[in-house]
């Protein structure tokens, strides 16, 4: 099976809703669907925390590093108080993140899972270098820009778990004849996993999108971090040309010493997140 037969079937098992996903993944899915309500009890959420130790141990972890407590307040010993700190949005993002690593749990070819790996670092960059950028740059809500970006390539996660089974999935294709059905599984990855219909959008967008002029939407943050960021995807496609005097147009927004220090903090923040989530 070439690599468009092994994409073009593992799309139409997307679009059937046949999606494979490992058995820990459905843990972290119900706490994200609790959490997608904003009137949950605090009481609800620890519960549902506490029932998975570790999304409750990566938790308590997250809301101690530097990225959530650069103010030098007590360290959080338990899951309310760490709750309490982080906020639903990014717990929430938390348990988005257990999923997309738990995708890379079943993959055995030492080839994949360096490209896994690899994928994740990306994963975290674009996320935290995103939350800089809407924090500074489009003024989008920081908390869904670090979601999106946690989540801005678990169609590529998901793509990555099947190889095994797909083994032309990783073939080369310079006609990039798989991109249709890419999308679709995407589509139904995200949908399954109860993506917020603005995220999926943006992400959806990632592929045949510019950024507009001032950048000032989730998708122009999206677009921003991974242009940005140094740490590239093992899945990207080639560059598309960009428009004509598109980096000029970044340096009105983002001058030089401002984009240094947002590529040096956020380097930092990833892999506070890296380490918290590796408890």
């Amino acid at each position: 099976m070439n690599k468009l037969e092994a994409f073009g079937h593992i799309a139409a098992l997307a679009i059937r809703g046949e999606l494979i996903f490992p058995t820990s993944v459905n843990a972290a899915l119900r706490v994200q669907l609790a959490l997608d309500d904003p009137d949950c009890p605090i009481d609800t959420a620890i519960s549902l925390v506490l029932a998975e130790p570790l999304l409750a141990a990566k938790t308590v972890a997250i809301a101690n590093s530097a990225m959530f407590n650069r103010a030098g307040a007590p360290v959080v010993t338990n899951v309310r108080g760490a709750i309490m700190r982080i906020g639903y949005q990014n717990l929430f993002a938390l348990a988005a993140a257990m999923v997309v690593r738990q995708f890379g749990s079943k993959i055995t070819d030492p080839k994949v899972r360096n490209m896994a790996e690899k994928l994740w670092d990306h994963t975290i960059a674009v996320a935290a270098l995103g939350r800089l950028i809407a924090r500074h740059v489009t003024g989008v809500n920081e908390d869904t820009a670090l979601f999106a970006g946690i989540v801005h390539e678990v169609g590529g996660f998901y793509l990555l778990s099947r190889a095994d089974e797909f083994p032309g999935l990783l073939d080369e294709d310079p006609e990039n004849w798989h991109s249709a059905s890419e999308e679709i599984i995407t589509r139904e990855v995200m949908r399954k996993l109860c993506i917020p219909e603005p995220v999926a959008d943006a992400i959806e967008g990632l592929r045949d999108s510019f950024m507009s002029i001032p950048p000032d939407t989730l998708l122009d943050t999206l677009l921003l971090a991974n242009h940005l960021t140094p740490v590239k995807s093992p899945l990207q496609e080639p560059q598309r040309d960009l428009p004509p005097h598109s980096d000029s147009a970044i340096d009105l927004f983002i001058d030089e010493q401002r984009l240094a220090s947002m590529l040096e903090d956020a380097k930092r923040d990833a892999a506070d997140m890296s380490a918290a989530l590796l408890v």
